[in-house]
């Protein structure tokens, strides 16, 4: 048998290492912007990105939080969040639900009184994502090679104010994501919103098509690419 005082000796390490690091996030970069997507584009708002994410989509454009950052008390966030005295928040990433934490800071950050946005994937559960929070999810078309990622249970956990966001690669992805549109009758839920990836799709040819089928989404193109570019930070 193990000596008696080892279980006890277990559960003081536990209390000591593991907990601390349950509120705690490894966050990539905190920084001020303009919102440049979704419902509040436009909109000075605070960006928390976490590190990490399980999903390698062909076309993503934040590789660089992948790995790396620096592991933050959810305090230490808020505080940080304060700082620069805007309203608005969005917790991004990487795919910040990677980490389940990330529940936390967001209902820590909505107690605080800021308006809360989550970016996700759509790859991982929502149902546990505090209501006061938007969620701007995406679905995966065929060209992200990540499509058999989608988790389409988190549709049922869709509100009025959340957006789902398709972004479109070419016309195969545009047919996927208007049957999508249809099938779960997705303009019902909440906004949906069509992007064009940036290089791969002209914007006016999405926004013809858009026109051309009628379609009850919202056409966007990413504002904060149009101000810096790919310039991390902004």
């Amino acid at each position: 048998m193990p000596p008696n005082w080892l279980p006890n000796a277990w559960r003081a390490w536990n209390r000591r290492v593991l907990e601390p690091v349950s509120e705690t996030l490894k966050i990539k970069e905190i920084f001020l912007s303009i919102q440049g997507e979704a419902d509040t584009v436009g909109w000075p708002t605070v960006f928390v990105r976490l590190s990490g994410c399980p999903l390698r989509c062909r076309w993503c454009d934040t590789a660089y939080a992948f790995q790396g950052g620096e592991r933050l008390t959810l305090d230490a966030v808020v505080a940080r969040v304060r700082e620069y005295g805007v309203r608005h928040v969005t917790v991004t990433g990487g795919e910040p639900l990677a980490q389940p934490a990330c529940l936390a800071l967001l209902t820590r950050l909505a107690d605080a009184g800021f308006a809360v946005s989550l970016e996700t994937s759509g790859a991982l559960d929502v149902s546990g994502v505090d209501p006061r929070v938007v969620k701007v999810m995406d679905l995966k078309p065929p060209t992200s090679g990540e499509a058999a990622r989608n988790r389409w249970e988190n549709l049922a956990f869709l509100q009025p104010a959340d957006q789902v966001k398709f972004v479109i690669a070419d016309r195969g992805d545009y047919e996927w994501s208007r049957e999508q549109l249809e099938a779960h009758r997705l303009a019902g839920r909440c906004q949906v919103l069509f992007s064009p990836v940036a290089g791969e799709l002209a914007p006016r040819q999405l926004a013809e098509w858009i026109l051309e089928d009628r379609l009850p989404v919202r056409f966007q193109l990413q504002l904060h690419k149009l101000l810096w570019g790919d310039q991390p930070g902004r």
